[in-house]
């Protein structure tokens, strides 16, 4: 069993390797993304707010603007375009008609899950390069990741 301080530095140091090597493996996979995705690509910011309504269909601009980290006008610009290509619903609140809620399209959900399937099976044959082991600590790694992305949702 670890003391308290060699527990701390474990912790550090898989913080630390978590920190350089998720952007690092995101990037590379948006890369073959681009490379084989069969349609025009998004600029970053409506990719970004694509998935996050995705994730959150019927969240307002403004809840998207705060998770995104933007200005709400920017977002209302974004959700314009977006609206214009075809990828995203704008929804009038029931209640408060100054509100709009933000829904995938059908087209949107069909692209995104296109584009997740790319990124799936370029992972899945990453995993066949590596040693067995290796592809067994990442798979009992999955759980404890799954978990670590649900606290960061409930910090917010």
């Amino acid at each position: 069993m670890l003391d308290s301080s060699a527990s701390g530095r474990q912790n550090d140091h898989v913080a630390s390797v978590l920190v350089a090597v998720l952007p690092v493996l995101n990037r590379a996979l948006e890369r073959q993304v681009i490379r084989d995705f069969p349609y025009p690509t998004l600029p970053e910011g409506q990719l970004a707010l694509l998935r996050l309504v995705e994730e959150r269909a019927g969240v307002t601009v403004r809840d998207a603007a705060d998770a995104l980290l933007m200005k709400p006008n920017n977002v209302s610009a974004l959700v314009a375009q977006l609206t214009e290509l075809g990828l995203l619903e704008r929804r009038r609140d029931a209640v408060d008609k100054r509100v709009a809620h933000l829904y995938p399209t059908a087209l949107a959900a069909e692209r995104l899950a296109e584009a997740r399937g790319l990124k799936e099976v370029h992972v899945a044959r990453l995993l066949e390069s590596l040693t067995e082991g290796e592809q067994d600590a990442l798979g009992s790694a999955c759980g404890a990741l799954l978990a670590l992305t649900r606290r960061f949702y409930s910090a917010d």
